[in-house]
């Protein structure tokens, strides 16, 4: 179980950081435009909001990538929890304000990783 929950948070911090880059560097490309629907002009406008969003995105990778490397297994276990109970939250609130599929995306496999986490301890 324990390297179930080390893949499972690796690969929401991949995630996470795939999500920076769109956000930050490909949101008026035409792969950014797809993946969140947005019309040439919606992108144009939005792209400064979007590159502060994939920031965000970036440090709840970062933390992630921290809590899978840190050296005491307690402050570890910390960051693992703080951090995916982060993206969990702001994955519900996506998935409840801006589109349903964020809930897949991000929340379920926040809460699968998070009971993972635990389990694991």
């Amino acid at each position: 179980m324990t390297l179930l929950a080390f893949i499972l948070v690796a690969l929401i911090a991949i995630e996470h950081i795939y999500i920076l880059v769109l956000e930050m560097f490909l949101w008026t490309t035409p792969r950014g435009r797809k993946a969140f629907g947005l019309k040439p002009e919606q992108a144009e406008t939005t792209k400064v909001m979007a590159a502060n969003q994939g920031l965000y995105n970036g440090f709840l990778a970062a933390g992630l990538i921290w809590s899978l490397f840190h050296p005491d297994p307690g402050v570890a276990f910390d960051l693992k929890l703080f951090f995916l109970g982060c993206v969990l939250v702001a994955g519900l609130y996506g998935g409840f304000t801006a589109s349903r599929k964020i809930l897949a995306i991000q929340a379920l496999p926040a809460a699968i990783a998070l009971i993972a986490v635990i389990l694991a301890s």
